[in-house]
């Protein structure tokens, strides 16, 4: 089979639809759609506010620990999305062994999850201890304010010594989460979310300000809340799964053995390496990208750190239904429903789509609110603003590039996948931002706007290959086309 075709016999049902019922759906189809997609917006909403409320209570300690923090944070996003790219690409298999109802085929691929977030855990914390210094410096630039970039290092470093402690926890969680809504429990994880960002919240308000009798500790009680709240949130997962063998029939024996079947592991090696590099080189891009701007000055990197935390925020609904579309889909090609998986797909771009018009629109109108928020000087604040301007123009971009990613990793397409998203990054995004960044003397905002009008090429291809249908594949099972 070709790497750009669908399944052999697949016919698209929908091309030759008038639009509204290409992309129009019934009543059936939001009230589908909107139960997967509601408790993930909810979730990602709520952790995502929490986020940027964590970001000004840092902030209200000061600029300098606020900018040390986010620093860090734009480093272990990177291994937060490899946990992500390691775990999605062998839950391809999962939701689709849920759509074909295989229990054996969800235990074994729950097993190869924790193999992988075992190995990523470690290899993160290896670097964290050895390089932490050198690449939370890599960040912090200036003209004639050392001592400021000294003191931002180690505010920097007084977190990620505690933060550290919190990656078995993430990393388990993770794999508890994923599996439950690749098998359609959306509910659970929603709730286990919403009591960490609370307990997260309230640790934040008692241990970095130092109330009720709690020392105050600034960035390392920040530290300290998150490592607390997820912890929480993986023992209510534990807990939920284990007493629910019933309605998760998976669970059982889930222990029995930590082997992974060797029929099935060629298909996690092939779908599940390119998503692991992918997040892996995607997240080091966004990194990098990162970098080029904190060229600018430190007044840049904390415009960018309160921007992108706000926009976050704006984001998760459209984000959030890109993962709707992994999940949903993904089941529908388990089935072999490859029909209904195409009509499903249009309609869910669709929706994505519509919702990101609404993010932008609220983006623009509070784009000079948000930054008001925040303890720091005017300059950092019209920084902040116009970083938000540019977040808002290119939100139906980037939700239309997020919907493709997830149609593409449904269907198993993972080395197209991989092209597609991080190859972008490396080969287009970073070349020009690490040109425009060393050769010219553009400021932040204009080279910010240079680099996103490049996602617009992302976007062309992205149509033309879900035109093309070649995401469109079973990979788990019969095929019913």
């Amino acid at each position: 089979m070709s790497l750009f075709a669908p399944d052999p016999g697949f016919e698209d049902p929908t091309r030759h639809l008038p639009f509204k019922e290409k992309f129009i759906g019934d009543r059936a189809f939001y009230r589908m759609a909107l139960a997967v997609a509601v408790p993930i917006i909810i979730q990602n909403g709520i952790t995502n506010f929490v986020n940027m409320l964590d970001n000004v209570m840092v902030g209200r300690v000061g600029t300098l620990q606020m900018t040390g923090v986010s620093v860090v944070n734009t480093l272990v996003f990177v291994y937060n999305l490899c946990i992500f790219g390691g775990l999605s690409g062998i839950g391809i298999f999962t939701a689709q062994f849920f759509g074909k109802k295989d229990l054996h085929g969800i235990r074994d691929s729950f097993r190869m999850k924790l193999w992988v977030g075992l190995f990523l855990t470690a290899a993160a914390g290896l670097v964290f201890v050895l390089f932490g210094e050198p690449l939370i410096r890599f960040y912090l630039h200036g003209d004639g304010v050392e001592a400021q970039i000294e003191e931002t290092l180690s505010y920097g470093l007084q977190y990620v010594r505690i933060i550290l402690v919190s990656f078995p926890a993430f990393m388990l969680l993770q794999v508890y989460a994923s599996s439950l809504r690749e098998c359609g429990e959306t509910v659970v994880p929603m709730t286990a979310g919403l009591i960490a960002v609370v307990l997260n919240l309230s640790l934040n308000y008692l241990l970095i300000y130092g109330k009720l009798g709690f020392p105050a500790l600034g960035v390392r009680g920040a530290a300290l809340a998150t490592a607390v709240s997820r912890y929480a949130e993986l023992l209510i997962l534990l807990i939920y799964t284990h007493t629910h063998s019933t309605k998760h029939p998976w669970v059982s024996g889930l222990y029995r053995t930590f082997l992974v079947e060797k029929t099935h592991m060629a298909g996690y090696v092939t779908k599940g390496i390119p998503l692991l590099l992918n997040e892996a080189l995607w997240s080091s891009g966004m990194a990098t990208l990162a970098q080029c701007y904190s060229t600018r000055g430190l007044d840049a990197v904390a415009a960018m750190n309160i921007s992108q935390t706000v926009s976050n925020v704006l984001n998760t609904i459209y984000l959030a239904t890109g993962v709707s579309i992994g999940i949903l889909v993904g089941q529908r090609l388990g089935s072999g429903q490859l029909a209904e998986a195409k009509r499903l797909d249009n309609k869910m771009i669709f929706l994505s789509l519509m919702f990101s018009l609404v993010t932008m629109m609220m983006t623009l109108a509070l784009s000079h609110v948000f930054p008001e928020v925040y303890e720091t000087g005017p300059e950092v604040k019209a920084l902040a603003a116009g970083m938000l301007v540019v977040y808002a123009l290119f939100a139906p971009v980037n939700s239309f590039n997020n919907a493709s990613y997830f149609t593409l990793r449904s269907g198993g397409k993972t080395v197209i996948t991989f092209l597609f998203d991080s190859g972008f990054v490396w080969a287009v995004s970073v070349p020009a931002a690490l040109l425009l960044s060393r050769f010219t003397g553009i400021g932040v905002i204009p080279l910010l706007v240079l680099v996103s009008l490049l996602d617009i090429i992302k976007t062309v291809i992205g149509y033309v290959m879900l035109r093309q249908n070649i995401w469109v594949n079973n990979i788990v099972g019969e095929k019913n086309v």
